[in-house]
């Protein structure tokens, strides 16, 4: 693993922005600090890397399925230590015994690992930090921005992306259950909240909506305060259309608290319903399913950990302990709110030190997680600054799908930090290069008349102009 300096394609912000990373701005005048996709580095990896990433990477995730069946003969765990409320248990549980499984599309991974010949053996070792299960957000750059990126630059012979692909199979699979279940082909509505200004929620939403389509179902955009219930219980559209199947980018441990949270629950009950005239009267199928409240949890590190510490799995994870069960011997430790996002409200200590603070006072109610220490690796650049990348892999439909990198001048990853193509160094070369666009070709795919017919089909483009204008 190395991190590689390159000179800046010609007009590099804004072509990324032409390709669907909106969220990439250009410093104001006079503001040296890099853009969110810099364009002038790189991580590479070797192929056995990659190998020994993806090994780590689905013996975490079936450990965290093997937590899951476990976490759901001992509910009171869910509810005392979890902060997950009673209400949920019953479509928690039914949703994770699904059998096939179906409901569930994509998650990430944060891992620490600085590669197999990285100078402290403890960085030679993936180690998982926590799961983002429920609506994680960068899949824009990682499957689509990064790739480009490679094809454009020739910097690398391959990448761990298989993210469109997969993303189209594990729709078609998920969605063709779902048809059954329901006993009709369902429209996917997808939900994002109202008022994100930067764009980045509409276009992850986006990239998924296409994906969706491109499987083979007709969608539709909302906004999740657009989502209204009938008397009876039941959720509809702006255009009161009934939600059938909806795909939202709104965390769950938000909706279970807000006015419609519990009657949300009590509509899955009635999925595939129809009445004596042959007529849908049932619920609404969420995605993520509800069983991803367990998985999105920072508590989920805790339970692995108590869980596995024996099993030689063991190996990719940190010592993790609800807080007040953490031993007096770990003195070196990340204290993490259980709900949390961003980096926000983490604190990082040694031996009594405080080597960083992230609080904002805004998570921790429900409380905390104690994890032994594993700072990230850190990089220089050609001047000596550090840095330090955090990896984000990437699982689709259970299976291992993508890679994507975030790097920040600080151990703790937050939402400004950048995003950072990687490649892999060895092997066959897996694409053909295609020419970098020139200034004109650039700015005419940012205008919006180049987009018509998307804007008029399913309302994708709207998310789009009701957020960056």
């Amino acid at each position: 693993m190395r991190r590689v300096q390159v000179e800046k394609r010609p007009n590099a912000n804004r072509l990324v922005q032409s390709q669907g990373l909106v969220y990439s701005n250009n410093p104001a005048p006079g503001d040296t600090a890099d853009p969110y996709w810099p364009d002038d580095r790189y991580y590479s990896f070797s192929s056995k890397e990659i190998e020994l990433l993806e090994e780590a990477g689905q013996d975490v995730f079936d450990m965290c399925s093997e937590a899951a069946s476990i976490l759901l003969e001992t509910p009171e765990v869910i509810t005392n230590k979890m902060a997950i409320p009673a209400f949920v248990l019953k479509q928690i549980k039914e949703s994770w015994y699904r059998d096939p499984a179906w409901g569930s599309i994509y998650g990430r991974f944060d891992v620490c690992f600085g590669g197999l010949d990285h100078p402290d053996p403890r960085l030679r070792v993936p180690k998982f930090y926590e799961f983002n299960a429920d609506t994680p957000t960068s899949i824009v750059e990682a499957a689509s921005i990064q790739w480009f990126w490679l094809e454009q630059t020739g910097h690398g012979n391959d990448q761990l992306n298989s993210l469109t692909e997969k993303l189209i199979s594990a729709w078609a699979r998920n969605l063709r259950l779902i048809e059954e279940t329901l006993g009709h082909r369902p429209t996917v509505h997808f939900a994002i909240g109202y008022g994100e200004q930067t764009g980045e929620d509409a276009m992850n939403t986006t990239l998924l909506m296409d994906t969706c389509q491109q499987a083979g179902w007709d969608t539709k955009s909302l906004y999740v305060e657009q989502i209204a219930m009938s008397p009876d219980g039941r959720f509809f559209d702006q255009d009161g259309q009934h939600i059938d199947v909806i795909f939202k980018l709104y965390p769950w441990e938000y909706m279970v608290e807000q006015e419609f949270g519990e009657a949300c629950f009590k509509d899955m009950d009635r999925v595939g319903q129809r009445n004596s005239a042959g007529e849908y009267v049932g619920g609404t199928i969420w995605i993520e399913p509800p069983y991803k409240m367990l998985w999105s949890n920072k508590a989920l590190f805790a339970i692995l950990w108590d869980l596995f510490q024996d099993d030689p799995r063991s190996k990719w994870l940190l010592p993790t302990y609800f807080e007040n069960e953490a031993p007096a011997s770990l003195t070196r430790f990340a204290r993490k709110p259980i709900f949390a996002r961003e980096g926000a409200d983490v604190l990082l200590q040694a031996d009594g030190k405080v080597i960083q603070d992230a609080a904002t006072g805004y998570y921790g109610k429900e409380g905390y997680v104690i994890q032994e220490l594993a700072l990230l690796p850190e990089f220089k650049d050609d001047k000596g600054a550090p840095y330090y990348p955090v990896l984000g892999l990437w699982f689709v439909d259970g299976d291992v799908a993508g890679m994507g990198i975030r790097e920040d001048k600080t151990p703790i990853t937050t939402n400004g930090s950048w995003f950072i193509p990687h490649s892999i160094s060895d092997g066959p070369v897996c694409y053909d290069r295609t020419p970098i666009p020139d200034a004109d070709e650039i700015e005419a795919v940012l205008t919006l008349e180049s987009y018509e017919d998307l804007k008029q089909a399913n309302g994708v483009m709207e998310y789009v102009e009701s957020v960056v204008g």
